[in-house]
């Protein structure tokens, strides 16, 4: 073993580390791996940079680009539609055309988009039917995992996995290559949540509207202030009743007119009614203190908190957005959004007061009540996911037929061999905007950056595990502890090493570090590489055991209520089924 070896190494299992317990983004750390590797002298810096440029990251940030101008034209949302009208009939009908229809869309466009798309539309079945919206979520989010491992697009990681296949010399993944074995595993995958898994999710949230699912009966009231409270006078921001107290002002009724969102500067006068955000309880017992009498209570619901002005909508943090691991004072967040957040769902546990310095995660829920004129910069907003319906966003639908016409273009020339998969993706994208189902600008929001840093970090991780040995050091080691049982043990030891990494970290971070592996081992073994490239390709894409292993479980995390442990229950034996699987068939259809 030598010096760059144990450099090597060490920061392998450093970024694991860093990745599972993100501490810090992974952009970040992809770069940080970068930028050590490049100062080491182990890589050279156009090693170091090559990742930027290669077809893996370009086809990536393509396809984000490809998923958004369908997304804009509003194509998917008439499977959206129909969806709702199931619902009313059947919430097993319901569940088995969603997991299709998502499945189906999954492998073709961006898997966090087509989940993106369908979570208002299952929230709204769920509160028609008034049941647990949890149990619509996961299938949803599940679904797009099984389509995602049916083709070349379906996934950023069978993409990476194919170009780092190419650049040592194998032949690319096809465009439907991946299609027998994920064909199975999308069947088998829906048959085990109709029978088995839907049944092992907890209903969390009852269906309801908004201000009853997040129980705001006891965080919501309306105060009369009184003639001897000491805030009047007072502007909102110096007003002893908000600061001591904790209270978020909402609306203040004043001689029949209605102040929605009141800013700080507002001077409060007596014979106001406040509309707050508190602590009914700890307020009830000072109210005489603080000089305010409260209004009998109510069972609040949306129509409550809506006016002319405001809207009560449900949004969700998403994945590497710079909302993640900031708090709302941090953010400012009132001022930058034009909105008050009532509650959130944060890891499980559902807040109502006292959040102000909680640090935002990924998948958290949040219950705002936002202007209407500021909606639609909030629909626009890269940092959250509007998964109310009133998120839905205007669409072009005179640009569906182009937008299809294109999509099945570049699937048709990738998969004829017309052109190579990243000419068809540039290519798509021009036309994309050159017929207006997207603009320029929408294009550039549309790729999801830290993702494109990502992978150009671990691609150079993976060339560092290469040029200095480390990836066959590695791969002695699994051989010599699986060789003895032949290359099958071999290769479903790398699907249940890849499938435990992709569940705790980022599937394209455990895809570029055990794609090399892989190689090197079918090499050391004389067979060939494509079984062990496919146990890691698709042991990436299926995350279920964890929220934060796939974005889309980190999508629904928030709005379904979910705790930890409902993926555990109902995402382990599902690995566990498809670890079987891959053993038995991946060696059947790509032999050694």
């Amino acid at each position: 073993m030598t010096f760059e070896i144990l450099i090597v190494i060490f920061l392998l299992v450093a970024a694991v580390v860093l990745f599972a317990t993100e501490k810090l983004s992974v952009d970040l750390v992809a770069l940080m791996l970068m930028a050590a590797l490049m100062l080491s002298g182990i890589i050279t810096t156009r090693e170091g940079l090559s990742g930027f440029c290669n077809t893996a990251t370009v086809t990536v940030a393509a396809m984000f680009i490809l998923s958004a101008g369908l997304f804009r034209t509003g194509a998917v949302n008439f499977a959206g539609a129909l969806l709702a009208r199931i619902g009313r009939r059947s919430i097993w009908l319901v569940i088995v055309t969603v997991m299709l229809t998502v499945g189906v869309l999954s492998a073709f466009i961006n898997n966090t988009a087509a989940v993106a798309i369908f979570l208002p539309v299952m929230l709204g079945v769920a509160r028609e039917m008034k049941v647990s919206p949890s149990r619509l979520l996961m299938p949803l989010s599940f679904a797009s995992m099984f389509g995602g491992v049916c083709t070349l697009i379906g996934s950023s990681t069978n993409i990476l996995v194919s170009s780092i296949a190419e650049r040592r010399g194998q032949e690319p993944l096809g465009m439907f290559e991946m299609l027998p074995f994920g064909a199975i595993i999308f069947v088998s995958g829906v048959v085990y949540m109709l029978a088995v898994g839907v049944r092992l999710i907890p209903e969390r949230v009852v269906g309801a509207d908004l201000a009853q699912s997040f129980r705001m009966d006891e965080y919501l009231t309306d105060i009369l202030l009184l003639d001897e409270s000491e805030s009047i006078g007072k502007p909102l921001k110096d007003a002893p009743l908000v600061r001591e107290l904790n209270i978020a002002v909402l609306e203040i009724f004043r001689s029949g007119e209605r102040l929605a969102l009141p800013v700080p500067e507002t001077v409060l006068q007596a014979g106001d009614t406040l509309r707050v955000r508190c602590d009914v309880e700890k307020l009830r017992a000072l109210q005489e203190q603080v000089g305010v009498r409260l209004k009998p209570g109510m069972k609040w619901r949306d129509a409550d908190l809506e006016s002319e002005e405001v809207l009560l909508i449900e949004i969700v943090v998403r994945l590497n957005s710079e909302l993640d691991g900031k708090t709302l004072e941090d953010v400012r967040f009132r001022e930058t959004y034009n909105a008050t957040v009532l509650a959130i769902r944060h890891r499980g546990e559902l807040m109502r007061e006292a959040f102000a310095e909680t640090r935002l995660r990924a998948g958290d829920a949040l219950l705002v009540e936002v202007r209407r004129d500021a909606l639609n910069a909030l629909k626009n907003n890269q940092n959250i996911v509007i998964v109310s319906e009133e998120g839905l966003q205007d669409f072009r639908k005179s640009k569906i037929v182009p937008a299809l016409l294109i999509i099945g273009a570049v699937v048709f020339a990738a998969a004829s061999g017309l052109l190579p998969i990243v000419t068809a993706a540039i290519t798509g994208c021009v036309l994309m905007v050159l017929t207006r189902c997207i603009t320029l600008d929408e294009a550039y929001k549309a790729i999801e950056w830290r993702i494109i840093f990502l992978l150009a970090g671990v691609l150079t991780l993976g060339i560092a595990l290469e040029k200095t040995g480390a990836a066959r050091l590695l791969s002695d080691a699994m051989i010599s502890s699986l060789g003895d049982l032949g290359p099958t043990a071999i290769v479903s030891g790398l699907f249940l090493i890849t499938m435990m990494l992709t569940n705790v970290m980022s599937n394209n971070a455990s895809a570029a570090l055990l794609a090399p592996i892989a190689i090197v081992t079918a090499e050391s073994l004389d067979l060939n590489p494509r079984p062990f490239l496919m146990a890691v390709t698709f042991a990436a894409s299926l995350s279920f055991m964890t929220p934060i292993g796939y974005q889309t479980n980190t999508l629904i995390y928030g709005p379904g209520g979910y705790k930890f442990a409902d993926f555990l229950r109902v995402g382990t034996p599902l690995n566990i089924i498809f670890w079987l699987l891959a053993t038995f068939l991946i060696p059947y259809f790509w032999s050694f």
